[in-house]
């Protein structure tokens, strides 16, 4: 606190107090009453060394108006180094430019004392936040801390929450917040959400306030004052929801009003555990009623699944409970061959007599001499009986539904190879790290092996792709996945979207680390590559930061024409940038640039058009008409013979020289590629899109939205190039011949929102694959040229228009179940929150 001014002081020709210390911040105030209009310089001490100095010229209008001098600004302030929050006692202190002592207020605040302060330093705490208030039952809301010193922003605060001024509840902010590091950029892991146990939602008013620790700085829009809901009220309100929902869904503001008046269990990745135990048991319910709906012919005459489980010397306790997951399976037509690989273990030779005696349907095989994981697969395939082969390592576990899951999945379409989602369990029996897969996606699987298990192929079909390669160990069931999709079209891989196999995670394993897997990193880029030239691509894979994670950069090859379709109006200083930067930073050649002037009105834009147009690659279409950028861009793409479009928002900076190459590559990857977007990174370098996922939750939305922006992202996602339902048309490339087949972009119904996701659907619809290229990538400045939709002006609009997707895309799979994102993670959300299961 500042210090009154004092009364008495000896004599000296100089005037001043040291008054406050904010965390490593000194202040106060001095002057020379000798040239009263000269600024002081004093001299700061730490431990009675001088560290540095400061001048008196900062306003003290509190001063001023007391000391009844003639003098400009005296006061001061001068930060210490943060090193000095040490925790130990330092001596802090500042002198006059004689060498005096500058006075300092003593605790109590009455008195001046002419020595120096002891204190344990402390940094100063200073947040951002805001309580955005009730949602979903939950109080919710954001807290970053930033350093004064770097401006940098930090999550994952601890909060002290107060319910009518006493003590409630201590909580961590650290929930994602994508849409917060978006606009402010720092940490995203700094939501939080405080849900009121049902024995304090009483009736009546109550006021909540929130502090961040340390420091009990309170929060931004604390306290919240309410009226909790009790259990009666609760209960009506879940009626009335259901009724509106059934009744008139489409009011969708009406249903979210409600929605968030009503408490709801969320969960994110980090509550994963808890949410698996309650799925499970919904899986199980759910294969059950499959059961009953398919009859006992199903079960009688199923095919024979033989599993193959290749050992070497593995933990006892594992590998039991790995052998005694498949003897648990709800499915009774199974055969286990277990191949001991050479690994001569006495206890694992009898624990497996003791299970062929006991169960028949348990076959070992010993191979005299090590034959690595290959070598033993191969041999258990050679004996396998059953219709179906799958795949099982020593110590993971299946899940007690799994084979029925998926032949139940399997039955009437008659897949070829069936994929399940997977997760990995602890050595405490945790649940970990769920890995919800897309539908089968060619281009993911060239990045990385994200099929894995669990896996079943038809015995036929497996022995016709042949044996694995022990060229490739470390990396031979990517290798045996890339053969399939060599024999078997991509229409016979069925992906089961449930969580059947659970890797084991120990401080060895893969699973754990790729610590020491430098030989499987290397055999995960030969095979790839190996597979590209049996295709017949010329491509360059690399590991991604020497991990199992691979850079697929195919060349162009022939050379395309493209034109470049940015709509704009007015802007002229954003406009010319991106053009500037199209024209310096493109190294491909056979391009054009079509500028869409949408009614511009300012007289800068004419003189910007005259000289753009002097660039033989750039051209202005004049349209005066309302915005409508469906009909924009339509009327460009109708001006143009070009081989592909690339729509462009003209906020969309782009940099490397080879971007255009980059996605003209990846679009001439596969003859049914139709659109290739890329990612984009706002200007503070989080993530703003690496694809689009669609669903009647939200119509649609960007997935990891906020993350940092070299973040992998979920199961690699944010690196590497895959198929996706949707990308924006910020920044997309699409096949003319495509575009004209489907028709454009809805100019009647779809002016503004939605467009490039409509588009998109249309082009999957018609059977053309959408790719998420991850090797472009360039900064937008969303919405910088036209503005949100959030804007009041522009709800009605919004609203309609999102109608408008629900209905034409209401009843159509794709938009109900994407295929890319998978039917357990919310769409609601822009990062990868759980579904609760029902």
């Amino acid at each position: 606190m500042k210090a009154p001014l004092p009364t008495s002081r000896r004599v000296t020709r100089f005037l001043g107090y040291f008054d406050q210390m904010d965390g490593l911040e000194l202040k106060g105030w001095a002057c020379n009453l000798a040239a009263p209009r000269v600024p002081v310089t004093l001299h700061v001490l730490l431990d009675g060394q001088e560290i540095g100095s400061v001048v008196c010229d900062l306003p003290r209008s509190d001063v001023q108006e007391n000391i009844g001098v003639m003098t400009p600004n005296l006061g001061f302030s001068f930060m210490l180094p943060a090193s000095l929050a040490d925790g130990r006692e330092h001596r802090v202190g500042l002198r006059f430019p004689d060498r005096s002592i500058v006075p300092t207020l003593i605790t109590d605040g009455e008195d001046f004392l002419e020595e120096d302060i002891r204190a344990v330093l402390q940094p100063r705490y200073v947040y951002e936040s805001f309580v955005d208030g009730f949602s979903r039952g939950a109080l919710r809301g954001w807290v970053q801390q930033i350093d004064p010193a770097t401006g940098s922003r930090k999550g994952q605060c601890e909060l002290s929450v107060f319910m009518d001024g006493v003590p409630f509840a201590r909580i961590r902010a650290d929930r994602f917040r994508g849409d917060v590091a978006a606009a402010v950029g720092g940490d995203a892991n700094c939501g939080f959400e405080l849900i009121i146990p049902r024995h304090r939602r009483q009736t009546g008013q109550k006021t909540i306030s929130f502090f961040a620790e340390p420091g009990a700085v309170e929060l931004q829009g604390s306290p919240v004052t309410t009226t909790l809901v009790d259990d009666r009220l609760e209960a009506h309100l879940l009626s009335l929801n259901e009724t509106v929902g059934r009744l008139h869904r489409e009011i969708a503001s009406l249903r979210t009003q409600i929605v968030n008046l009503l408490p709801e269990q969320r969960f994110n990745l980090a509550d994963y555990d808890v949410w698996a135990r309650r799925y499970f048991n919904v899986l199980r319910a759910r294969v059950a009623e499959r059961r009953q709906q398919l009859g006992p012919a199903f079960i009688g005459k199923g095919p024979l699944v033989s599993v193959i489980c290749p050992t070497y010397k593995p933990d006892m306790t594992d590998f039991v409970a790995a052998i005694e997951s498949v003897m648990a399976q709800t499915w009774s037509n199974w055969e286990l061959i277990v191949v001991d690989d050479g690994g001569k273990s006495l206890e694992v030779a009898a624990r497996m007599a003791d299970y062929c005696r006991t169960d028949p349907r348990i076959k070992l095989i010993r191979l005299k001499k090590n034959a690595g994981i290959s070598g033993a697969t191969n041999a258990g395939i050679k004996a396998a009986k059953g219709e179906w082969i799958a795949f099982f390592d020593h110590d993971d576990l299946m899940v007690d539904v799994a084979l029925e899951g998926m032949l139940q999945a399997a039955h009437g379409s008659d897949p070829l190879v069936i994929y399940s989602d997977e997760d990995k369990v602890d050595q405490a029996g945790y649940f970990q790290e769920p890995n919800f897969k897309p539908d089968f996606d060619y281009r993911y699987l060239l990045g990385c092996n994200y099929i894995c298990h669990l896996t079943m192929v038809r015995a036929d079909v497996l022995r016709r792709a042949g044996d694995l390669s022990a060229t490739y160990d470390g990396a031979q069931d990517h290798d045996l996945m890339l053969r399939l999709t060599e024999i078997v079209p991509r229409e016979d891989f069925l992906h089961v979207p449930e969580i059947l196999y659970h890797w084991r995670k120990t401080p060895n394993s893969t699973a754990m680390t790729i610590a020491n897997k430098q030989y499987a990193v290397d055999a995960g880029v030969r095979c790839v590559a190996d597979h590209l030239q049996r295709v017949g691509h010329e491509a360059r894979v690399e590991a991604i930061n020497n991990l199992t994670i691979y850079n697929v950069l195919w060349p162009c090859g022939r050379q395309p024409s493209v034109s470049i379709i940015i709509p704009f109006r007015d802007q002229v200083n954003i406009t010319r940038e991106c053009i500037s930067r199209i024209l310096a930073h493109t190294a491909y050649k056979k391009y054009d640039i079509i500028l869409v002037d949408n009614w511009s009105m300012e007289d800068d834009t004419i003189a910007f058009c005259q000289e753009m147009e002097k660039h033989k690659q750039v051209s202005v279409l004049t349209i005066k008409e309302e915005f409508n950028f469906s009909r924009l861009n339509n009327l460009a793409a109708a001006s143009s013979s070009s081989d592909f479009f690339f729509f462009m928002n003209n906020d969309l900076f782009v940099e490397d020289a080879d971007w255009l190459e980059t996605i003209l590559g990846e679009a001439l990857a596969g003859a049914d590629i139709g659109a290739v977007g890329g990612k984009f990174l706002y200007p503070n370098g989080a993530v703003q899109h690496v694809g689009v996922a669609v669903g009647p939750d939200g119509v649609a939305t960007h997935v990891h939205r906020g993350l940092r922006g070299d973040d992998y992202g979920y199961i690699g996602r944010a690196v590497l190039s895959h198929e996706v339902t949707a990308v924006t048309a910020a920044g997309m490339l699409v096949r003319a011949d495509a575009f004209r087949e489907v028709g454009g972009f809805d100019e009647e119904n779809l002016k503004v929102a939605y467009n490039d996701v409509d588009l998109c659907l249309k082009l999957r619809e018609a059977g053309w694959r959408i790719i998420q290229c991850n090797n472009f990538v360039a900064v937008h400045h969303e919405s910088l040229s036209r503005g949100s939709d959030d804007r009041p002006e522009h709800e009605a609009r919004f609203f309609a228009e999102t109608q408008y997707m629900h209905q034409r895309w209401g009843d159509v799979d794709l938009y109900r179940r994407d295929p890319a994102y998978s039917q357990h993670l919310m769409l609601d959300q822009n990062y990868y929150d759980l579904v609760t299961p029902e």
